[in-house]
């Protein structure tokens, strides 16, 4: 098994800990599919804007299929649709595994406009460690709080490097009243250990409240020493960021409906092993571990061809 290098919720205490891997893996060429600059930015920063990446069709089509998986959980796997929290609801938050269950979605997943954008940060073929939609419809869309999702991958499912990132494309205009998705800038040059023992099957619960693998206050004081940005952006917008960038969102109480589309790249070579934490790694549909496919760039549009 790879050394430890981010113990997390082994202390009674929370810290932070050097990162001890780049955050872009490739040397800039003029062949590369950012920019000198963007590439400086995202760096520096740990995540980066990306607009006019996507045609009016396209992002039709890629909203009526969001659309299409929030109202029909019965053609979903079993347990990929997730509810918000509350005891008795059953407002979908959360769909997970989407490349694989929908046709439209797993074309995203390979478009080219964001592996090789993948490929190039992280210098290694690569392959989706989890999909997901997050829904936040009007008035009653709950916040996720803020983590590293590196913290939990590592954790939980065993991931051994940060050596992924996520593309988070904007299916609906994220305004800053309707809950986006905010980042605190520079802070994935340190991890941030978290306190308490992982519960068994912690994700029935973390997916819909997440508890364990959160930040103290005063951690998360620190790592906002360089501000708190919220990108935001028309749908169609794409929000690169790296695994270990602290980030969380408000509730969304306004008239507008704000939802995403998330794919988790992760480096081949970093592949999970078995989880740093529990004993008992979290199921597929959250965490690639079997059918891990190394994607292979598409170049096609998005516009539906058949029904």
């Amino acid at each position: 098994m790879t050394e430890d290098l981010y113990p997390s919720r082994v202390d009674v205490y929370s810290r932070l800990i050097d990162r001890q891997e780049p955050v872009v893996y490739s040397d800039w060429t003029r062949d590369a599919p950012l920019s000198a600059e963007q590439v400086v930015a995202y760096e520096r920063d740990g995540y980066l804007v990306l607009k006019d990446i996507f045609t009016p069709a396209e992002i039709k089509t890629l909203q009526g299929e969001a659309f299409r998986l929030r109202t029909s959980p019965e053609m979903l796997e079993a347990e990929t649709a997730i509810a918000e929290p509350g005891e008795n609801n059953r407002a979908v938050r959360s769909v997970f595994r989407i490349h694989r269950q929908s046709e439209i979605f797993s074309r995203l997943a390979a478009d080219a406009r964001l592996v090789r954008v993948a490929q190039f940060l992280l210098n290694d073929e690569v392959y989706i460690h989890q999909s997901r939609l997050n829904y936040k419809p009007g008035f009653e869309g709950r916040e996720f709080y803020w983590h590293s999702d590196f913290e939990t991958w590592h954790v939980e499912d065993g991931m051994p490097r940060m050596r992924a990132l996520s593309a988070s494309v904007l299916l609906t205009e994220n305004v800053p009243a309707n809950g986006p998705t905010m980042f605190m800038p520079g802070s994935h040059w340190q991890y941030a250990t978290c306190i308490g023992e992982t519960p068994d099957d912690h994700y029935k619960e973390s997916l819909r409240k997440q508890e364990f693998g959160v930040p103290d206050y005063e951690t998360l004081t620190r790592l906002a020493q360089n501000g708190i940005d919220v990108p935001t952006g028309p749908a169609g917008t794409v929000v690169l960021f790296d695994c270990n960038t602290m980030h969380g969102s408000n509730s969304n109480i306004t008239p507008l409906p704000r939802s995403n589309a998330f794919f988790c790249f992760n480096a081949l070579s970093n592949r999970l092993e078995a989880p740093f934490g529990p004993d008992r790694p979290r199921p597929e549909f959250i965490a690639t571990r079997e059918a891990v496919n190394v994607i292979k760039p598409a170049y096609r549009r998005l516009e539906k061809t058949a029904a």
